[in-house]
């Protein structure tokens, strides 16, 4: 990958592409760190100084989406996931609403058509979560408030903004500033997509995950010292963390790069006095299908009851048990994880891939595959195939979502930043711009070649 960005840079074109995405990054991570008006910092950190792990509570997990600008209430606090969340529903909506379907298969307008609702329901999410993000946190300064009145403001504004049209007025301010950083991230990353080396959202969500990394090294090394204060075991877990991360990099990126080849054979064609066809191929199918979109579908049904406990924070009786159930550290949470990674595995392969279609394309270019007869039963093999292929899939990343939550109930280890999720997202973004840079110059090589 290096020497791929290597190559890139010595190529003026692809260097400014470059330097204008990491202006754009830089841009990003300014935003990061600017809070929105009317918050008292000193009682944010308080509220927010134990909600910093991706698999320790629905916080810590946008909170390392967002690279850290969740946690301090800043501009781009939302992060790139209600963008993420759109994305997911006008995939689902595509499928499921035939007006939608005929849209996305109109070509490049509607595509554009498709883009732009995708844009509107960003931002109606980002209004939806900026308003639950704000209520979260008024909720939770009330609750924490002490008794005697040492501790003010009780309230998410500071103190001459906490009653009648003040408040209001401040927390209109406060939920338009969220939704507009989202609309701002938004278009930082379509502004990549045309003026940089492409692939946009997925770099912003890089650059916040990596972010972060300081933070897991600072969290490491204060485990660590803990093992000099007689809790040995620290200095065993410590370095086996260290060990699992790197296992899992190179298991996720071996599993990136899978796939099963079903053999495909051309038949002999004669047109005119030229004879075509007769080669020997194969069609590639990725284990991992679907990336990372099951578990960002798992983790984003699995934090409802988290979002809607945002707004309304029982305090004891049914509503409080029911929520507590779904604790990212609970039994429960790892069962309906493991179950939606596997069933979303296999409903993303589903809309993605029509083995009919399929079929049917390999019959109109005289292919068959060897030994299996053309038409509904090519259809039933390759559909086996999907079937199994998916299934190892699932599995794989069930296996990397939930080992840092085993790990972390295993050892004591909670609140480091970089779970499966995370590393799967930053293995992933890497080797798809490492090929988009290789792409772009290939076509480059091919057109002062025939120039």
């Amino acid at each position: 990958m290096f020497k791929t960005i290597k190559n890139a840079w010595s190529i003026p074109d692809l260097r400014r592409k470059i330097l204008f995405t990491l202006l754009i990054v830089v841009i990003f991570r300014i935003g990061s760190v600017i809070p929105v008006p009317f918050l008292n910092m000193d009682a944010l950190a308080h509220v927010m100084g134990n909600a910093q792990g991706v698999d320790d509570t629905l916080v810590g997990y946008l909170n390392t989406l967002s690279g850290g600008a969740f946690s301090n209430a800043t501009i781009f606090a939302m992060g790139i996931t209600p963008y993420i969340n759109s994305s997911i529903i006008m995939q689902l909506l595509c499928v499921a609403i035939p007006p939608l379907e005929r849209l996305s298969k109109e070509g490049e307008e509607g595509r554009k058509k498709i883009a732009a609702i995708t844009r509107y329901v960003t931002v109606g999410l980002g209004l939806i979560q900026g308003t639950a993000y704000f209520f979260f946190l008024k909720n939770t300064f009330d609750n924490q408030a002490p008794a005697d009145g040492s501790w003010t403001p009780t309230y998410l504004p500071i103190a001459k903004y906490t009653e009648g049209f003040s408040m209001w007025f401040a927390a209109i301010v406060i939920i338009l500033a969220f939704t507009a950083g989202t609309a701002l991230i938004m278009w930082l990353g379509e502004q990549i997509n045309k003026n940089g080396i492409g692939n946009g959202i997925s770099i912003l969500l890089f650059a916040g995950i990596i972010a972060r990394l300081p933070y897991t090294v600072n969290l490491l090394s204060q485990y660590w010292n803990l093992g000099g204060q007689g809790s040995t075991q620290y200095y065993i877990f410590v370095p086996l963390w260290i060990v699992l991360f790197l296992a899992v990099i190179w298991f996720i990126t071996f599993m990136q790069d899978a796939e099963r080849r079903i053999p495909i054979q051309y038949a002999k064609r004669v047109v005119g006095r030229k004879m075509y066809g007769g080669q020997s191929t194969h069609l590639p199918i990725k284990v991992a299908l679907g990336g990372v979109m099951p578990i960002i579908f798992a983790s984003s049904i699995l934090s409802i009851p988290s979002t809607i406990q945002m707004f309304t924070q029982p305090k004891e009786g049914f509503w409080k048990a029911f929520f507590d159930a779904f604790s990212t550290r609970g039994w429960l949470y790892a069962v309906l994880y493991f179950v939606l990674i596997l069933a979303f595995a296999y409903f993303y392969t589903t809309i993605q891939y029509n083995p009919v279609e399929m079929a049917n394309n390999l019959k109109q270019n005289n292919g068959t595959i060897p030994g299996i007869r053309p038409g509904r039963p090519t259809a039933d093999f390759i559909a086996k195939i999907l079937s199994r292929i998916t299934l190892i899939g699932a599995l794989f990343l069930s296996v990397i979502a939930l080992l840092p939550i085993l790990y972390s109930d295993f050892t004591g280890l909670y609140g480091l930043s970089m779970g499966g999720t995370s590393v799967i997202i930053i293995v992933g973004v890497a080797l798809d711009t490492a090929k988009q840079l290789e792409s772009q110059m290939m076509m480059r090589h091919y057109k002062g070649f025939l120039d």
